[in-house]
Order: C-alpha cells, then sequence, then structure tokens
C-alpha cells in the first residue's frame, strides 16, 4: 500500500455560499451563520440626492458626470495629472529602472493567451511562463530554526518558522542592482484540521499545539536574492540576514499610536497604560508605503475572543457591531484560544478586544523595531490599507471594512510626505499614519428607481453616481454627533451608522492607481443582499444575493485624493459572461474570461489592473486576472494563472522591474472533511496541503502579462 496521502472526492462537498465550509469556519469564525452585525437603518445618500432632486427640480447628471449635491455646486470631473511618485527606502533600491516616461494608462497590452478555469490541483500559469514556490509553511525564517516537524510542532520552533496561511506579499528591494530584496508576507489565521495529524477537535489539541497555532499567525520577514538573471527568487539560505523576522499572536509586542492609545477603551490588568498589545490577528491585506514600511489589516479578529456573555452589559452592544457573540461563551467556530492564555476571555478582559481591529505598521528595514497599531485609521475589519501620496503631499489611506452591509474609508495624515531617501525623511514619514482626518464613503445613485436586483444596467448605459466623504474624526475631534474621538476610532462602525455611510457588499482590497489616481474597490460578494429583511440592490450594489460581486471605480474630485467629493461607478461586475448580470466595461464579453469573487488588486506600470479572486462560485479554481482600465482594451479581462484545489490567490505583487510576480497561495486543500491524512490538496511537494508563496515570470525574461 503507498504511503502517499489519498485525495479527497471534491464533488458534493458542503460549501456556504462559494467558500467550502471548513474555510468559512477558520477563516471568519462562521460569519455567514451569524446575524449580520450592522443593522442600522441609516439612509442612503441616493435617497437624500432623491428627495433633492424632487425638490428642487434638478435634471439628473449624464452617465460619468454624476451630480454631486453640497459641494458647492461643482460636479466632479476627470483626474488632471499623475499621483507624485514614492520614494525608497535609504537602504533600498529599485529592482530595476521605474517605467518608461510618457506612459500613458492602457498603452500597454496584455500579450498573454488566457487560460481556461479548471479544478486541477496544480499551479497553472500561461504558456511562455515558469514559476516556483519560494517558502512554505514550516519554512525555516530566522537563522537555526529547527526543521519543521509535522507531528512533533511547538510555539517556540513555529516562532522562527514561515507561519501559516500567507496572505498579503511585499517585496522591498535591498541594493540598487535587483539581487536582493526583502519578502514581507501575512499570516491570516491557521486550519487546525489541516495542521495536526489526527485532529478532532480544539479542545482535544495540547496547550503547545494552541500556542503554535497562535506562533503560525502574525508576519513573516525573509531576506530572498534573485536566481541568476531570470524572474526568479530564493530565499537567502546562508550568511546573518540581520533582517529576517517573525511577529506573531503569542507573544509580540506592538505599540498602539494615536488617539485611541492611552485611553480607558484599551486599558488592561497587564497593560495599565494602554499602549502596549501582546500580538496580532487575522492580519488579512496590507500595502507597502511609499517611504518602505509594511501595512497589515487585521481584519476577522471577532473570532478569537470567548466570554462574550460575561462581558459588562455596558459593552454588550459595541461587542456584537464587531461580531462577537455576547450570549454564549464559545460561539460557533471559535478556537478555544483561552485555554493558553486568558486575556482572550472577555468576562475577564473586556477591553482586549478593542486593542484588535487596527492598522499595522512594521518595519522591515529595523528588525529590533517594535510594530505599531495606528488608532487614527479606525477600527473595524480591515482587509488592509493602501496609500498614494496627493498633490498636496500629504498622504492618503484607502481601506475596506470587510463584512457584509460595511463601510469604505480613507485617512488623510496631517503631516505631508518628505521626499528624499535620507532617514530624517524616513524618520519623519513613519509619523505620517499616527495623526490625520478619518473619512467614511457615502454614495449617491443616478438611476435608483431603475435598479430592480437582476444587474441590468440602467438606462444611461452604467451604474454610476456622485458621492461624499463624511468626515468622522480629525485629529482628537469628532465630528460625529455623541461620540468623543477616541469613541469613533474605537468603535468606527458605529461612527459610520451614524452618519448614515453606504452599505456595501464586502469592500476588501482598496488601490488607488499610481498613474491616474483613480481608487478601485473589491467588493467581493453578498449573497445576502436583498433576501429577507436585509437591505435592498441599489446602483453600486445592484444585484440581488450577489454571489459573484463587482468593481467599484471612485474619480476623486479635480483628481485631488484629500478631496471630500467624488463620482463612482462600476466598471466590471463579475460572473459568467454569458449571463446577462454581468458587465466588463462595454467590452465584448465574448472574449474576457469569467470571474467570480474579487479579492486583491494590483496595477503595474501602465495601469492594467490585476485581480485576484477568493471563493469562486463559479465552480473553479481561485486565480489571477488581469485587464485594462483605460482605453480601447478596457473591459478586456483576461485570466493570467490559477492555484490549486481548495485554495485562495492573495497577495499579488510584481516587482518594480515587472519581471516577477508573486502570489501567496493560501488554505490550499481547505475542502469540507479533508485532513492531513486524506488531503484535498498536496500541493506544492506531493504529500499534504502547505500553504506558500509562488513567484511566475516569463522565460525570454520580458515583463509579466505584457
Amino acid at each position: 500500500m503507498s504511503d502517499r496521502p489519498r485525495l479527497l472526492p471534491l464533488l458534493g462537498a458542503p460549501r456556504h455560499g462559494s467558500r467550502y465550509a471548513m474555510t468559512c469556519l477558520y477563516r471568519c469564525g462562521n460569519a455567514c451563520d451569524h446575524p449580520v452585525p450592522n443593522t442600522s437603518d441609516n439612509a442612503y445618500f441616493g435617497d437624500v440626492v432623491s428627495a433633492e432632486v424632487s425638490r428642487r427640480g434638478v435634471v439628473r447628471a449624464g452617465a460619468v458626470g454624476a451630480l454631486v449635491l453640497g459641494f458647492g455646486g461643482a460636479a466632479v470631473g476627470a483626474l488632471a495629472g499623475a499621483a507624485p511618485a514614492a520614494a525608497a527606502p535609504a537602504t533600498a533600491a529599485p529592482l530595476a529602472a521605474p517605467a518608461a516616461a510618457g506612459r500613458r494608462p492602457g498603452s500597454g497590452a496584455l500579450s498573454f493567451k488566457p487560460i481556461p478555469p479548471n479544478t486541477l490541483d496544480t499551479f497553472v500559469v500561461p504558456n511562455g511562463y515558469d514559476h516556483a514556490v519560494i517558502i512554505r509553511w514550516g519554512d525555516p525564517v530566522v537563522p537555526g530554526a529547527p526543521s519543521f516537524n509535522l507531528r512533533r510542532q511547538t510555539a517556540a520552533a513555529q516562532a522562527r518558522q514561515f507561519g501559516y496561511n500567507n496572505d498579503y506579499v511585499g517585496v522591498l528591494p535591498l541594493d540598487k542592482g535587483g539581487k536582493r530584496a526583502l519578502l514581507v508576507v501575512n499570516h491570516e489565521y491557521t486550519n487546525e484540521n489541516l495542521m495536526f495529524p489526527d485532529f478532532t477537535s480544539h479542545d482535544a489539541l495540547s496547550v503547545e499545539q494552541v500556542k503554535a497555532a497562535m506562533a503560525a499567525h502574525g508576519m513573516s520577514v525573509v531576506e530572498i536574492e534573485r536566481v541568476g538573471g531570470t524572474g526568479q527568487w530564493r530565499p537567502v539560505t546562508s550568511g546573518r540576514r540581520a533582517y529576517n523576522r517573525r511577529v506573531d499572536a503569542l507573544s509580540s509586542k506592538f505599540e498602539l499610536t494615536g488617539p485611541v492609545a492611552g485611553s480607558s477603551f484599551v486599558k488592561t490588568a497587564a497593560d495599565p497604560k494602554g499602549r502596549t498589545v501582546i500580538g496580532t490577528l487575522n492580519n488579512c491585506a496590507g500595502g507597502t508605503t511609499p517611504w518602505g514600511t509594511v501595512l497589515s489589516g487585521e481584519e476577522n479578529f471577532n473570532q478569537y475572543f470567548v466570554g462574550g456573555d460575561g462581558a459588562p452589559e455596558a459593552d454588550k452592544p459595541r461587542l456584537a457591531r464587531y461580531g462577537i457573540s455576547t450570549t454564549t461563551r464559545y460561539p460557533s467556530g471559535n478556537r478555544k484560544w483561552d485555554r493558553a492564555a486568558d486575556r482572550f476571555d472577555l468576562t475577564k478582559h473586556p477591553n482586549e478586544a478593542n486593542r484588535h481591529g487596527w492598522i499595522v505598521e512594521i518595519d522591515p528595514f529595523d528588525p529590533e523595531s517594535r510594530p505599531r497599531k495606528h488608532t487614527a485609521l479606525g477600527r473595524f475589519k480591515h482587509e488592509g490599507a493602501n496609500v498614494i501620496v496627493a498633490k498636496s503631499g500629504h498622504v492618503v489611506a484607502y481601506m475596506g471594512d470587510d463584512e457584509r452591509f460595511d463601510y469604505l474609508y480613507k485617512f488623510v495624515s496631517d503631516k505631508k510626505f518628505m521626499k528624499g531617501n535620507s532617514w530624517v525623511a524616513r524618520k519623519h514619514n513613519l509619523t505620517l499614519l499616527e495623526s490625520g482626518t478619518l473619512y467614511v464613503a457615502k454614495l449617491g445613485q443616478t438611476s435608483a428607481e431603475e435598479i430592480d436586483g437582476s444587474g441590468k444596467l440602467p438606462s444611461d448605459g452604467a451604474f454610476n453616481g456622485g458621492g461624499r466623504w463624511i468626515k468622522l474624526v480629525s485629529g482628537n475631534r469628532s465630528h460625529v454627533d455623541g461620540m468623543t474621538a477616541t469613541e469613533v476610532l474605537a468603535f468606527t462602525r458605529f461612527a459610520g451608522d451614524k452618519v448614515g455611510a453606504t452599505k456595501l457588499d464586502r469592500p476588501e482590497e482598496v488601490e488607488p492607481s499610481p498613474l491616474t489616481g483613480k481608487v478601485y474597490v473589491a467588493l467581493t460578494n453578498n449573497t445576502n443582499r436583498g433576501v429577507g429583511s436585509n437591505p435592498t440592490p441599489d446602483e453600486a450594489n445592484p444585484r440581488t444575493a450577489n454571489r459573484h460581486g463587482h468593481i467599484l471605480e471612485l474619480v476623486e474630485h479635480r483628481g485631488d485624493n484629500t478631496s471630500d467629493a467624488f463620482t463612482w461607478s462600476l466598471p466590471i461586475v463579475c460572473g459568467d459572461p454569458a449571463e446577462p448580470s454581468t458587465y466588463f466595461a462595454g467590452y465584448d464579453k465574448t472574449q474576457v474570461s469569467p470571474i467570480s469573487c474579487p479579492d486583491n488588486l494590483l496595477f503595474d506600470r501602465v495601469g492594467n489592473l490585476w485581480i485576484s479572486t477568493d471563493g469562486n462560485a463559479l465552480g473553479s479554481n481561485d486565480g489571477l486576472f488581469a485587464t485594462p482600465i483605460e482605453g480601447p482594451e478596457k473591459g478586456h479581462l483576461k485570466q493570467f494563472l490559477t492555484v490549486p484545489v481548495g485554495a485562495e490567490t492573495c497577495g499579488p505583487f510584481l516587482t518594480e522591474d515587472e519581471r516577477s510576480l508573486f502570489v501567496a497561495v493560501q488554505h490550499p486543500g481547505e475542502v469540507t472533511g479533508a485532513t492531513v491524512g486524506s488531503p484535498a490538496s498536496t500541493w506544492p511537494d506531493g504529500d499534504y496541503a502547505k500553504p506558500g508563496v509562488v513567484v511566475t515570470w516569463r522565460l525570454d525574461g520580458g515583463p509579466v502579462g505584457s
């Protein structure tokens, strides 16, 4: 009899919506099985616009120049000019020369032949490309880390090894020749079913195994090197590797910054000053800043806490709004980490949950520095944060709250970005996210009365409208009635509720184009839209029981990313192109690839939009897609790669020379019923499934995609 684990049959495996039930259990604590946290009945901006149009007899604006009321009577026009270029840290240099001057969005054709949808248990790339696994779960990170032992996993070992379920990927250059770089990766969550042989339940795990799972969360920093003159990379395995580092949920210390730091909301018995947090939880997507740091979003942190039923009564509404059960000690999907650390017991430590749900900033070039949680950016289920330098020099961070019917945010810094590679500039720039103004988005509609939930385009030929950024807090000053600045930032969802922000279909990654400054939002899906008593479809979320998601485009007023006004449209409504409810910017739908559940976004140097997917509801494996977002080929979406069975495509990242494309293969083989001994996937090594980071390159050495 062969010792190779047998593959689990895929047919008939139970799913929650577009994901397998196992992913729902471990990824988000069975969020779909719990009530929608947002129970607010806030009025939509579209209702306000409709009422104002009716009262004043104003003629509705056309497809792109949508009417914007309350902004001095000005309609939002087209963007003018490109955003300033980012500065590299003093220790870094570009991986190759930057894009040639004069490049225009849409000027570079996508030359690869799209791959077909498939269910293969492998990593598939187009003809003319190759790929390699750079690093996988259990590989050594810190010099001297022990070899991985599947049956003897310990917290001490895992704290020095590559963590589980990698998500965001950032690559920061270390030299001018483009031969060395730092790979920075998030580790979002663990799946104990697929980590520990003979797993039966969380109660049956030893405390040491629980601690090992805690250590498998967090982030990794790994020095990598280019293989010859190709686009391939591999870990550096000798020498000091002084930058290599792991931060985790078990023992790593994080500093709180901003107005909430030191407030009563974050003080605990172990941290009476409310300034030092142990651990980071559920780190999802992120962003690389112009000053050479990495931002990481703490997302589904609610699932790690127990004892909400015993929390103080005054705290329970706040806990419930963030998805924490206040009616039972151990809600569905809970990991019972209180067995290893009682800080996860809200009956004993009710403020501990408030210390998570932030944007984390880590400095990969200073391995002795303490990562920081920036409270000025608000607390919610952060998918990530992406920064652009506005024309004024202020930095703007765009963020999504990844929950059904939650909101889109942006942060504008008080200070301005300092150009240059000096350490003086970098020291200054490291403070940019500590103070500023936080906004939430409110979207209006031009065709509200025509939206019937079918996805049919309205008569003006587009889903579009005007919108406004509603100011929530500036520094220590609140703009929300009845809430202090610290309350707005610690309980940001309530502030969004109060000002009537627009409920969106799971806003995940938000990515500004470095060429145009336009902002793109991945709205992954929302099968609750228009179902039962849940909010009905609107022009920004036009389909009932939205299984496939869509892409939202924002055009800031006068191209100013600090503006409080914008227009919006939906250039892509995902799904099977043969279905009438889909839309690809007006492009011939017989020529585009089917896509479902957009998650992470990336721009190449000519402005093509790359989209990774999470939970493909069309029945094939998740993948990475690309499309021009400007020019005559706008909407010509092509599938570039697919990941193995049960996996999600995460963290796409292109090096500046665009010869190397990195992606994270998260939760391969995460199919209901799978175990270590009976895997649904044997990627990447042919034995049992291991999350890992893959690099793809063109065999002829040219830029990926074009």
